[in-house]
């Protein structure tokens, strides 16, 4: 996967340029800028291209799942994040607005529902985070500037592109990564292949539009809906639902035979979402302003590869799917969250292809499989004969039971995410997450998660650990925090090493040392 390419401008350009910076990241959307973050705090250099000259005023996602809120608790960025509160009212975790909650109590994490805070607020809290500098570095995102061409070599990649007012201009880099959207130029530019389904023709336009209602409709109040799916009606062919973001304005989304004879690039006008609310409310929703509105389609693909030669996609850029469960911003971000960490191994440390390729290797079928999950999603919300009904209520049923919706809260949240774990002895923790444990460290309680605040790895010492971890783990000193804890919490281990994305990527039940060297090589780069 380590192998070169070239696109829009010629390697030998790219052979005689400068370094300016050792890590290009494209696209300023919640994904690039947690990468940049990332990138920042661990002491690489970072630009950051972004081809709009604002933010979108709409936000399209409205919450963080449970997994997305835990990462950001691990850099200490949740809680100030929180702090500027938008008044966003929390909806419920759903599986295809099936009216059975779903339930996070078995994974074991701090988050139990969706945090309710939206992308744009994401998007203006990570770039001021990231202008400020996280490691005194700050980063100035780079409006205006459309990428145009790029090319790759042996040792960095040249991107090309247009700044404001048109002036050309390029930038020379070590690693490059796109995460510019669904429409990604660096993919184009790589040529790399986009496969899966388009929009099913006819069938799934939809549009969602935050609008303010001069009367609201019962069902459509704060704290009126017990769960999604009882916000969905259907009414002469149109169907939608509706939900309170903050006082006075509500997300409504809806999809009818006027939107299947529409292009996916026209504007949505304030007759058009009129007439949906006439269809599905009658005059119980009277329109007065219309604030943001967008069109989207099922169209579902993904990227072949993750990585090609030294450029990297992430995000949009990487899989497309349809919005349903509130997975698509959350799915971007975390794999900048995987991505961040192992680029810094490979600028500061030397670390080698196999850890930038477990990139691919690792977020690749996570990805395919929230495709399946939305494909699957949305054929449950939008069918409408009698055998869809009956496949309705038999995955309601299966919902209600523990298993079933263990399973789907692991699908949806990303709680369930585990990572392969090449030649280390099976152990019930490897390659999963971590929960956030409440450990004592030098007789204080701390959570776990608060340890790995600095992007560095963990060697987590339990009770039963050996005296000897120390000596094996100390030719990594300073890329791995090594804290002995007096409670394990129900971590069942002697010790553990924690990558710095929170996944365990060692264990050891009795607490001895074998196959931590080779761990700490392979997750943290060359001793």
């Amino acid at each position: 996967m380590g192998d070169g390419a070239t696109a829009g401008t010629t390697a030998k350009t790219a052979r005689t340029a400068t370094a300016d910076t050792d890590v290009t990241v494209v696209g300023a959307g919640p994904t690039g800028l947690l990468l940049a973050t990332e990138l920042a705090l661990a002491g690489v250099r970072v630009t950051v291209l972004e081809r709009r000259t604002g933010r979108n005023g709409q936000s399209r996602a409205l919450g963080l799942q449970p997994r997305t809120a835990e990462i950001l608790r691990m850099r200490g960025l949740l809680v100030p994040l929180l702090a500027r509160d938008e008044g966003l009212f929390p909806t419920a975790l759903h599986f295809a607005g099936l009216p059975v909650p779903l339930d996070t109590t078995p994974w074991r994490t701090r988050h139990p529902g969706a945090v309710p805070v939206g992308q744009n607020r994401v998007e203006e809290f990570l770039e001021e985070f990231l202008e400020d500098g996280p490691a005194g570095n700050g980063v100035p995102v780079r409006r205006g500037c459309a990428l145009t061409g790029l090319a790759q070599d042996a040792e960095g990649v040249t991107a090309a592109f247009t700044g404001p007012g048109g002036r050309p201009g390029t930038v020379r880099s070590r690693w490059l990564v796109g995460c510019d959207g669904g429409r990604s130029t660096v993919r184009k530019l790589l040529g790399t292949p986009f496969p899966g389904t388009p929009g099913t023709p006819g069938t799934v336009v939809m549009v969602a539009a935050d609008v303010v209602l001069s009367e609201v409709p019962s069902e459509a109040r704060p704290g009126a809906l017990r769960s999604v799916g009882e916000a969905a009606r259907a009414g002469g062919g149109v169907r939608g639902m509706m939900l309170p973001l903050r006082e006075g304005v509500h997300r409504f989304m809806f999809s009818g035979p006027a939107q299947q004879r529409r292009d996916r690039a026209e504007p949505v006008t304030a007759a058009e979402v009129a007439e949906a609310l006439a269809a599905l409310y009658g005059g119980r929703a009277g329109l007065k302003e219309v604030r943001h509105a967008t069109r989207f389609t099922d169209a579902s693909r993904q990227a072949e590869r993750y990585r090609t030669g030294r450029v990297f996609l992430a995000g949009d850029a990487a899989h497309i799917h349809l919005p349903t469960g509130g997975q698509g911003l959350n799915l971007g971000m975390q794999d900048a969250f995987n991505l961040g960490w192992k680029l810094a191994a490979a600028v500061r440390y030397g670390a080698g292809d196999d850890l930038l390729d477990s990139y691919h290797a690792e977020r690749h079928p996570v990805g395919a499989r929230v495709l399946r999950n939305t494909r699957a999603q949305g054929l449950l919300m939008a069918a409408r004969d009698d055998d869809a009904v009956a496949l309705r209520e038999i995955v309601t049923d299966l919902l209600r039971l523990p298993g079933g919706n263990r399973y789907a809260t692991g699908a949806v949240t990303g709680l369930d995410v585990s990572y392969p774990v090449p030649g280390s002895p099976p152990h019930p923790l490897l390659g999963a997450r971590v929960p956030d444990a409440d450990l004592v460290v030098d007789g204080r309680q701390t959570g776990l998660y608060g340890l790995l605040a600095d992007g560095r790895g963990l060697l987590l010492e339990l009770p039963g650990a050996a005296p000897g971890l120390g000596g094996a783990a100390g030719p990594w000193a300073g890329r791995v925090l090594r804290v002995r804890s007096a409670d394990a919490d129900g971590l069942d281990a002697a010790a553990l090493l924690v990558r710095p994305d929170g996944h365990v990527c060692w264990a050891s039940p009795d607490g001895g040392p074998d196959g931590l060297p080779a761990a700490l090589a392979r997750w943290s780069g060359p001793a």
